[in-house]
């Protein structure tokens, strides 16, 4: 059984990291207020305002940031300012066997996901492809919010993973299939293949997304997973929006899944909110799922947290 983090309560210390691209202060300073005025406590890491080029700070120091909020005893949940270029470059310096004695909350998108799977795999955490601190701010929907805190503060199951209203869920290949859901940024996982990060997708269910790409681009990356055997083992697929990728060659990202997800036959659901959209569900890496693409539903079935 993985190891899960405590639920978060309002008046908790959340630890701010950056873990990958530089961030503007406005837009940290922004994030760090709305927490604090939604009831939480707030540290930020020695690297968090660090700007040197497309890597916010060189990946040892951004390594201790992260590492020094699994050993802070106060902190409860670590938020990334945001993705960005970097992230898996931090990989090799951390402590996984004290990350997992020290289970926190830990919640992102994006780059970010290569980290979230690596905790999951290389420290048995339960972890959160979610909010990151850059969508607290004003404009951020209720949807949003919602799907945040029911995750990291429900200590029971089973419960929905929803789309918003309006945004149905799509069946394209039926089934109906439970265990952890591994993934996220598809760009991301391609670029761990053929290192020891390289995600582990046996008997999981594979959830993929991105943004700004072009078709062409996100067909050669699902062709890249397929010839490394990532479809092969995986008991079901899960495939998120592809913001801004514009079609290429005549195909759009739907013909891509039509013509080349679903022919591999495995279970699988499409458009779901999740990850660079405006709407952005919450789904936990580590915890088993079911996803029954008969009756179209995504259920989440033991707690994600502990009190």
């Amino acid at each position: 059984m993985a190891n899960k983090p405590r639920q978060l309560q309002r008046g908790d210390t959340i630890g701010i990291v950056t873990l990958g691209s530089p961030l503007d202060a406005s837009t940290i300073n922004q994030g760090i207020n709305t927490l604090r005025n939604m009831g939480f406590q707030v540290i930020v890491g020695d690297y968090v305002y660090a700007a040197n080029g497309f890597q916010a700070a060189p990946p040892q120091q951004q390594a201790a940031d992260l590492m020094s909020m699994f050993e802070n005893t106060q902190v409860k949940l670590i938020l990334p300012t945001r993705g960005g270029v970097g992230v898996a470059s931090i990989l090799p310096y951390l402590d996984f066997p004290l990350i997992s004695k020290n289970p926190k909350l830990i919640s992102g998108y994006s780059d970010i996901t290569i980290l979230l799977n690596v905790l999951y795999q290389y420290a048995n955490l339960v972890t959160f492809h979610s909010l990151m601190l850059l969508d607290f701010k004003p404009g951020t929907p209720d949807y949003n919010y919602n799907q945040f805190f029911n995750a990291t503060t429900r200590l029971t199951a089973p419960w929905p993973i929803n789309n918003p209203a309006g945004v149905s869920l799509v069946s394209k290949v039926p089934g109906n299939v439970t265990g952890p859901i591994v993934g996220g940024n598809l760009t991301s996982f391609v670029g761990s293949l053929g290192t020891p990060y390289e995600i582990d997708t046996k008997g999981k269910i594979l959830f993929l997304e991105d943004t700004h790409e072009p078709v062409n681009t996100i067909y050669r990356y699902l062709n890249h997973l397929k010839l490394a055997g990532k479809f092969d083992d995986c008991i079901g697929i899960m495939m998120g929006e592809c913001t801004n990728c514009n079609p290429a060659y005549g195909k759009t990202y739907e013909n891509v899944i039509d013509e080349f997800i679903v022919p591999l036959g495995k279970p699988l659901m499409t458009n779901l909110a999740s990850g660079h959209g405006f709407y952005k569900a919450a789904v936990p890496f580590g915890v088993n799922v079911n996803m029954n693409t008969n009756n179209r539903t995504i259920t989440v079935m033991e707690p994600t947290v502990i009190a």
